[in-house]
């Protein structure tokens, strides 16, 4: 595995205090990397209950109070009451949680349960198509040049089809962005880890049986999961209690906004054995950060990374990072990278 990227920081470099000594979550810096700058680490430690005036919410960073926020009925949505009101957990990641969208039954057979085979089938073929256009180049930008065109070209109403409910096309799957930095990530994660390339070119090339092919999709989406458990695309969901509800700093009022730190909660080291590091065969992984299952959104979204690096590496098997581009996210309400250089060959 890959070196940790740690949060360590040299310490003139702090957040920004609000009244208190709470780091301001909005505040100027906040947003280049809430995890270098120790954010998420000081909140967690020494505010896991605040109010941020700046965001008008009470913030919820350690995981356990943020898995509650998001599975208890004694939460609910915020602005709207429409969120789902456990054990479903509330919307985040790529879900919206729109009020027409409602999860896709599974097939029980496809790689990706709940996707359907023309489905699967259009993103494969969108990915080669991307992937072949920068195979030639002696640099490219992943971000402008495939992140970005993929799931926008997977958004037409054909496509979208299968996730007709209710009467209309699932709205979480027509909004492309938070698909686009989840591609980022997650293939900035794979790149920085060229074992885990090797194995997933190893599964899916020439002459690899149908056990490997099964194996490399089961890496493939646990690396998916991984990737929003340590870069979730969202790092914030906003709920409102019902009710008075405990929570390990205190407790939160009856009717109050609370925004749940997914960032934090991803990294908290109380849950996850170290946290920083990405290790997709992680024995402690958790789904519950990668939002409701079968969620259309999240369908596409994974079925787009996987197929998405397939032809990534078919396209160009020795892909590396142009020289001297380490990658790097930004971003506190949404998070990614902008910009992944590599070397297609």
């Amino acid at each position: 595995m890959p070196a940790d990227r740690s949060e360590a920081l040299p310490a003139a470099r702090r957040p920004h205090r609000l009244a208190g000594g709470q780091p301001g979550l909005l505040e100027p810096g906040a947003s280049t990397d809430p995890y270098r700058l120790r954010l998420y680490r000081i909140l967690r430690t020494d505010f896991p209950l605040g109010y941020d005036p700046g965001l008008g919410a009470w913030l919820l960073s350690r995981y356990a109070d943020v898995a509650l926020a998001l599975t208890d009925p004694r939460f609910t949505g915020y602005p709207r009451d429409g969120a789902p009101r456990g054990p479903v957990p509330a919307p985040l990641g790529l879900c919206r949680g729109s009020l027409v969208c409602t999860p896709l039954p599974g097939s029980g057979t496809d790689p990706v349960p709940g996707s359907t085979p023309a489905t699967a089938s259009a993103v494969e073929r969108a990915a080669y198509v991307l992937a072949r256009r920068i195979a030639g180049r002696d640099q490219a930008d992943l971000v402008a040049e495939f992140c970005r065109w993929l799931p926008a070209g997977l958004s037409s109403p054909e496509l979208n089809a299968p996730f007709r409910t209710g009467g209309g096309t699932a709205d979480c799957a027509r909004h492309t962005g938070l698909r686009e930095r989840a591609l980022a990530s997650f293939l900035a994660n794979m790149l920085d880890d060229p074992d885990l390339l090797a194995a997933v070119a190893g599964g899916a090339g020439p002459g690899a049986g149908p056990g490997s092919e099964a194996g490399t999709g089961m890496l493939l989406g646990r690396a998916w999961t991984e990737t929003l458990r340590r870069d979730p695309p969202v790092q914030i969901v906003l709920r409102r209690t019902r009710t008075e509800v405990r929570v390990s700093g205190g407790t939160l009022p009856a009717g109050a906004p609370v925004a749940c730190l997914i960032g934090a909660a991803g990294r908290d080291p109380a849950r996850f054995a170290a946290p920083d590091r990405f290790d997709p065969l992680r024995a402690d992984a958790d789904p519950l950060l990668t939002g409701p299952a079968g969620c259309p959104a999240a369908l596409l979204g994974r079925l787009e990374a996987e197929h998405g690096l397939r032809a990534l590496l078919t396209a160009m098997p020795g892909i590396r990072w142009a020289d001297g581009f380490r990658p790097a996210s930004s971003g506190v309400l949404t998070r990614g990278p902008r910009t992944l250089l590599v070397r297609p060959s």
